[in-house]
């Protein structure tokens, strides 16, 4: 199932508009024509006509209500009983909207992935390689391949690291990610993967230290966002419980307290836990897990049966598309206005379009985010992105191909109290 909100990452685009002033005489040619020869065009230097016939001489004819004349085909369907002074008295007070393009905020996805023992070695029944390793990793590999992924960037971390104890238990094996972020959709993570997947049963690699991991994911992005900034998340896969570090790390408080520390950080962290098959010995299911997203900011882990092969990839394809899902940003940087004009931030107005419906849904605007369907700048006096507030945000990351637009106009859509 394609992801609904993917298309909001893909297409979701800005439409920055440039309230600007028309100097009398002319505007851009390419926009409108703004000579008049008839006589109802206020002073004759305003927009809203165009010479010939029907078009603005004589009775006014053709003149539109927002200053745009046929002529100019901007506004088709003008009023041609409307007053020959258009939108322009000619003394430079109307405005022509402009539109540059923004799109979110990158989204960064740092992945966690077990590579334990327990994952696949096959020495007992519950560690069974085709009931777990297989089916997780097919779905991993499609996430990384599905062009529904493409604009999203993410990296991937494999734990424990090769070599020892010492090695194993220590931070600085994960500062460094196996696949650096990379763009999606990439062939690279699939490559890494079947290189790290063992010859052989006995070449698993043994130990969960997860408090290290992510300690050297959270190392590896404070790093990263300084050169480029964006949503960064983590997204850790496993399927045990700390271990083999024989010290306080080997426990979910500890990595809950890791997790916390990188949210504070505004890094959030999702859970997708696999659970083991049925069979003697089997662990009990893994629902500790849940404290590690809800300390990650992310409420509660994916958890996934095991048992049956088909199922599993199946579930865990529909966690990773929740997870792409709702690592959507709902951040919209302000790009510079185009040919050099400048925006009124107190004249906004924001909509949302969905496919679904093809009608747009106005959004008010409010700074505290107290009422509904809001949205706000990220810094009132001096903004550089809007922000959807977090119910508006969920509303369009649910919807199935959805457009933004975000205009700046000199129209008087919405005085926006700053």
């Amino acid at each position: 199932m394609r992801l609904p909100t993917m298309a909001i990452a893909l297409s979701l685009v800005a439409a920055i508009g440039a309230a600007c002033s028309v100097n009398s005489g002319a505007e851009d040619g390419a926009d409108a024509s703004q000579s008049s020869t008839g006589s109802g065009v206020g002073s004759g230097s305003g927009s809203g006509s165009g010479s010939g016939s029907g078009s603005g001489s004589g009775s006014g004819s053709g003149s539109s209500d927002n200053g745009f004349g046929d002529g100019g085909n901007l506004n088709p369907g003008g009023n041609p009983a409307a007053s020959g002074a258009g939108g322009s008295t000619g003394a430079g007070d109307a405005c022509a909207t402009k539109t540059s393009e923004a799109g979110f905020q990158q989204v960064y996805l740092a992945f966690a992935f077990d590579v334990s023992a327990s994952m696949g070695s096959n020495d007992v029944e519950w560690r069974s390689k085709a009931l777990k390793w297989d089916p997780v990793v097919a779905a991993t590999k499609q996430f990384f391949l599905d062009p529904a992924s493409e604009g999203f960037k993410a990296s991937l971390t494999f734990f424990p690291g090769p070599g020892g104890r010492r090695e194993m238990c220590s931070s600085d094996s994960y500062t460094t990610p196996a696949v650096p972020m990379t763009l999606l959709p990439s062939p690279a993570f699939g490559e890494a993967i079947d290189v790290v997947t063992p010859p052989d049963d006995r070449s698993w690699r043994i130990g969960t230290p997860t408090a290290y991991a992510i300690d050297g994911i959270f190392e590896f992005i404070q790093a990263e966002r300084q050169q480029n900034p964006g949503k960064y998340a983590i997204v850790l896969v496993t399927d045990g419980y700390p271990q083999e570090c024989r010290d306080d790390t080997d426990s979910i408080d500890a990595v809950v307290e890791r997790v916390g520390a990188a949210l504070a950080s505004d890094i959030s962290t999702f859970v997708i836990g696999v659970d083991s098959p049925p069979g003697e010995g089997s662990p009990p299911s893994l629902t500790n897990l849940h404290q590690i997203a809800a300390a990650g900011g992310t409420t509660e882990a994916f958890m996934l049966d095991t048992g049956n092969a088909a199922a599993t990839s199946a579930a865990f394809t529909e966690a990773i598309e929740a997870i792409r899902g709702a690592a959507v940003s709902c951040t919209i940087p302000i790009p510079p206005a185009p040919d050099g004009r400048t925006f009124d931030k107190q004249k906004v107005v924001v909509s949302y379009t969905s496919a679904a419906t093809s009608t747009a849904t106005t959004l008010d605007y409010d700074q505290t985010c107290a009422t509904e369907s809001a949205w706000r700048y990220d810094e009132p006096l001096n903004p550089t992105a809007i922000v959807l507030c977090n119910d508006t945000c969920a509303a369009v990351q649910a919807q199935f191909e959805v457009s933004l637009g975000v205009d700046f106009t000199c129209e008087d859509v919405i005085e926006v109290p700053l």
